[in-house]
């Protein structure tokens, strides 16, 4: 335990108290506390806000705190304050605080709140070592929380036993190929070949000969027989995006492989007996081109004989945080950087950005926000997005109705996450559970909205 205090009547008090259940280091300021914090990464920190060379104000150890805070975003700092200084003591706690005490301190509440902090520790740790070991259990590498996903997983693992063609709908980013890529891991295809095509990436002179192959002179150019993908996926998976950018030829030729499974080779001549599962995904609307005349119906009767919907990224909001996480540890394990994690601000402006990238631009952005982080925590601005209002709630008329708002919308999202644990959303919040339920309280929010049976 380290404790942070410039008066030595009150080092001496905690002393006698403490020592005997701690191993206790003091410091009297900011950069006593910051050397002694590096030095012996304590379990727990008290820490005075009245630090010299300005004791009757706050400033020097709200700093300590941030400063504190950026060397390991998870430590738990409990900050013991005046009276007068229960106002700041508060916003501490909304900075990153595990929670505060009023002087002169009472022992018994002291000791309560200790054991309780370094309850919430432990349960962090197994709870980060369980997330560690569920890893290999992830969805055929799919991550998602919410029950959209999961239901897409169970769809999946019905759907994959066949060889019906499936049809993936769902935005850019989504994560469409993985699901592909899903369907034939969980069939009984997963040993022959995965085969993926983007059909708006190729030339609409060169797709027919790409997907069908082509005879020996067939074309300028064509001076040896090649197969195509199709042919190239036998026993295996074929998948195509994209596919309503498919020119009316090649829909025609596709058909009637799906009807036949038999396919011609451009130049060629005899038919081959092709056993190729077809996986498709697109994020146009098939049925708006088929109306244009731009997508032949019956071929999306032969495609959509099982489809998937992979809903955006700001429909499944449970998933957000979620995936922001797991990506932040794989990425900060690539880059060395392990003891990183999100500052409240990025949390806050994550839950409010409308992620029109989906899955992709959220991946991306804390890629990145990994190598530009500096210190221990990614802001929002690292992820570049600091400027992101609210989506959804209207404007508020005074500071302090949009503080509230943004607290209500941080607790709620959390609770909603833990099921409605008390203990569990305390400590991703990184409070307390007595501060949870003052603030619960506080912005009105109702004990039995969050679980019938609290725990």
């Amino acid at each position: 335990m380290l404790i942070v205090d410039d008066d030595e009547a009150i080092r001496t008090q905690m002393k006698w108290a403490l020592t005997q259940d701690y191993e206790v280091y003091f410091a009297e300021d900011r950069r006593g506390a910051l050397e002694a914090f590096k030095a012996n990464s304590p379990v727990v920190t008290l820490l005075d806000l009245g630090l010299p060379p300005r004791p009757n104000e706050c400033d020097e150890g709200l700093a300590a705190l941030s400063e504190i805070l950026a060397v390991d975003g998870t430590a738990k700092v409990i900050i013991v304050s005046g009276q007068g200084e229960k106002r700041n003591a508060i916003e501490a706690v909304g900075a990153g605080a595990y929670d505060f005490l009023c002087k002169p301190v009472e022992m018994e509440e002291l000791r309560l709140l200790l054991r309780r902090c370094i309850h919430v520790v432990e349960l962090e740790k197994e709870y980060r070592e369980l997330q560690q070991s569920r890893r290999s259990d992830v969805f055929e590498d799919m991550l998602g929380t919410s029950p959209q996903m999961q239901a897409v997983f169970a769809f999946i693992r019905k759907v994959a036993g066949t060889n019906a063609p499936v049809l993936l709908l769902g935005e850019s980013g989504t994560g469409k190929e993985m699901a592909a890529a899903a369907v034939h891991r969980r069939s009984a295809r997963r040993d022959g070949p995965f085969v993926a095509i983007n059909c708006n990436a190729i030339p609409e002179s060169l797709l027919e000969s790409e997907l069908f192959g082509h005879e020996k002179g067939a074309f300028t150019g064509a001076h040896i027989q090649r197969k195509g993908l199709l042919e190239t996926a036998s026993g295996g998976t074929l998948f195509l995006d994209e596919i309503g950018e498919l020119p009316p030829a090649i829909q025609v030729k596709l058909l009637r492989f799906l009807q036949e499974q038999r396919l011609q080779r451009v130049g060629g001549r005899q038919e081959i007996q092709v056993d190729t599962r077809l996986v498709a995904a697109t994020n146009a609307d098939l049925k708006e081109l088929i109306n244009n005349g731009k997508f032949r119906e019956d071929l999306y009767f032969r495609l959509a004989v099982v489809t998937i919907r992979l809903l955006p990224l700001r429909e499944r909001d449970e998933d957000i945080v979620f995936l922001a996480r797991e990506f932040l540890q794989r990425y900060a394990n690539q880059n060395g950087r392990t003891k990183l994690v999100f500052a409240p601000d990025a949390l806050r402006a994550m839950t409010r950005y409308s992620w029109p990238g989906n899955v992709r631009e959220l991946q991306n952005r804390v890629k990145r926000a990994v190598i530009m982080a500096s210190g221990s925590r990614v802001a929002a601005k690292d992820l570049e997005l600091e400027q992101v209002q609210d989506r959804a709630a209207p404007s508020a008329t005074t500071l302090r109705e949009a503080r509230e708002r943004v607290e209500r919308e941080v607790v709620e999202q959390a609770l909603k996450r833990n099921s409605g644990r008390i203990t569990s959303a305390a400590a991703e919040l990184g409070i307390s559970r007595p501060t949870l339920y003052e603030l619960m309280e506080k912005l009105g929010i109702a004990k039995e909205r969050s679980n019938p049976i609290l725990k």
